[in-house]
């Protein structure tokens, strides 16, 4: 398989309230972005691209035991440009169909068993593929001064999760054309999406949760637990 790996890690984590950016913070004795690239490492990609703050002083206080190679490029003030980025640093290697796998630095509990059914996935889908859960609460919409204005119907509805995967000329070419036209996008589907492109939903697990607020790193720390336990069964 002839793939890469996106890792954008320029952002600071406004809303986790730390003055250190969240994917360089401890995780059950590793960093959140350690923990990240030594799942991502299981692919077995061509290359890492990881997106860092320009003039980012916590990266080479770092060393990471990987066998894929890391490559690193200067992020941009927003995940898509970021990415766009990523793309630009590997343009002299990747070819038009070569797939690029774009996962969030602080997605450190992602299991290798999904990486791998999610790649097997994206290899037969044009449009790329995305790990996601499908909701199971009820879904609430809400109105003026925080009361509920409507019930939202679930069936159907999913939560998007990384990684997120698609042919490199397909994605670089969703993500620059949504940019000129100044349309936001939160993630790289919908950049697909914009275009007419029907990512593949390939359900992901419950415990590969995005570290946001401080409370979630004692979670993934959990998570991370549970599945050092149960390796076989667990991480594929």
């Amino acid at each position: 398989m002839r793939a890469w790996v996106i890792v954008p890690a320029a952002g600071h984590g406004s809303r986790f309230g730390s003055a250190l950016p969240k994917q360089y913070l401890p995780l059950a004795g590793a960093t959140v972005l350690a923990q990240t690239l030594d799942r991502l490492d299981g692919l077995g990609c061509l290359a890492i691209a990881v997106g860092l703050a320009p003039g980012d002083p916590y990266w080479p206080q770092h060393t990471f035991a990987l066998t894929t190679p890391l490559v690193t490029f200067a992020g941009g003030a927003e995940r898509v440009l970021t990415v766009l980025k990523g793309l630009a640093a590997l343009s002299a290697q990747a070819r038009p169909d070569d797939l690029v796998f774009v996962h969030d630095a602080a997605r450190p509990c992602v299991r290798l068993a999904d990486l791998k059914r999610l790649a097997d996935a994206a290899r037969l889908s044009p449009d790329g593929a995305l790990l996601a859960r499908a909701v199971a609460d009820t879904v609430k919409r809400e109105g003026p001064e925080g009361y509920v204005d409507t019930t939202v119907d679930r069936r159907g509805l999913w939560l998007a999760q990384t990684p997120q995967v698609f042919p490199y000329a397909r994605l670089r070419a969703a993500l620059e054309a949504a940019v000129a036209a100044g349309d936001v996008v939160t993630d790289e589907a919908a950049a697909i999406e914009r275009l007419g492109g029907r990512p593949r939903l390939i359900p992901g697990s419950p415990d590969n949760i995005k570290i946001t607020l401080p409370e979630d790193l004692s979670l993934a720390e959990m998570y991370l637990a549970y599945q050092k336990r149960h390796e076989g069964m667990s991480c594929g």
